[in-house]
């Protein structure tokens, strides 16, 4: 398959997945948003430069998620081998539960499509599928990809995402620590199993989480409720434990963010609750953490990508 364009600009955004009940079904797009660049060379190079969020630490050859990404879709898809100069500005934070490492895989794949001269070879849903392949799980590839909030679930036939319109006034606040937690640990707390009865109080939080979001904000304190996961993450994150009891206290619809760290507050107003983005003063001591915000007021649109070359 030949290439159309040699140079490409993507943005993507972060996301929060599970949002409390909707364990691996349920998520949504979030205010912070890589751009990532990449060029074909005509040599055989590879070129990994990385500013902000991982710059000094993700790293800088092939094994680069955006990078082993992109060159699992062209190799799929018999496109020639090329070098590759990648330009990385993150903003979406590490090991926080806000999804950067599937923004990182959407946007490769976003990106390959791009580049090629037949785009359709690589469809959202095929994207979808590759990047879950990856993860384990849709909920936070499905919004990047499609941005807003999203249902996704699997079957045989791959991964798939179905937007949902959230009620006006609806926003989120992401909650940050100072610490970090990597998924794969925090993956490793759940059981094998759970009681029948929590499932299906989870099968219930998650559907009224849904009209909760659509039409009844007044009911996500209720529906944001979980036993099928933070519970059991909770030794290996308690500053955000602490913070999520805090808020929930306060009457705050307040989940683990994804896998954790980070605090995800849904709501109405939620600026004048003390959630305005930057550093949040008023939450700094709970859990034994210092704590940043990210408010997102509108729709974040998903991942979108520009020919520029």
């Amino acid at each position: 398959m030949r290439f159309a364009a040699d140079h490409v600009r993507v943005t993507v955004p972060g996301s929060a997945g599970n949002l409390g009940p909707g364990f691996d079904c349920l998520g949504i797009a979030l205010g912070v948003v890589d751009t990532i660049e990449v060029s074909l060379l005509a040599s055989t190079d590879l070129i990994v430069e990385v500013t902000g969020e991982g710059e000094g630490r993700v790293p800088l050859d092939e094994s680069h998620l955006f990078v082993s990404t992109l060159r699992a879709a062209l190799d799929r898809l018999d496109a020639p081998g090329t070098g590759l100069h990648v330009i990385a500005h993150n903003s979406i934070p590490h090991g926080q539960g806000l999804g950067s490492s599937a923004a990182t895989a959407v946007a490769a794949l976003v990106a390959a499509r791009a580049l090629l001269a037949e785009p359709e070879a690589l469809g959202l849903e095929a994207i979808l599928t590759m990047v879950t392949a990856l993860e384990g799980h849709p909920d936070n590839a499905g919004p990047a990809l499609l941005g807003g909030a999203v249902v996704c679930w699997q079957d045989d036939a791959g991964a798939h995402a179905t937007p949902l319109e959230v009620a006006e006034g609806i926003e989120t606040a992401v909650l940050i620590p100072h610490g970090v937690v990597p998924t794969v640990e925090a993956r490793a707390c759940l059981p094998a199993t759970v009681p029948h009865r929590d499932a299906a109080f989870n099968a219930s939080r998650a559907a009224l989480l849904v009209h909760a979001l659509v039409s009844s904000p007044e009911l996500l304190f209720d529906a944001t409720e979980d036993r099928l996961h933070q519970d059991y993450r909770s030794s290996h994150m308690p500053s955000a434990i602490a913070m999520m009891q805090e808020l929930r206290e306060r009457g705050l619809a307040a989940v683990v963010s994804g896998a954790g760290p980070a605090v995800l507050v849904l709501g109405l107003g939620l600026a004048s609750e003390g959630f305005a983005t930057g550093p949040v003063a008023w939450a700094d001591g709970i859990g034994d953490d210092t704590w940043r915000s990210i408010l997102t007021s509108e729709r974040v649109p998903g991942t979108a990508v520009e020919r520029l070359g």
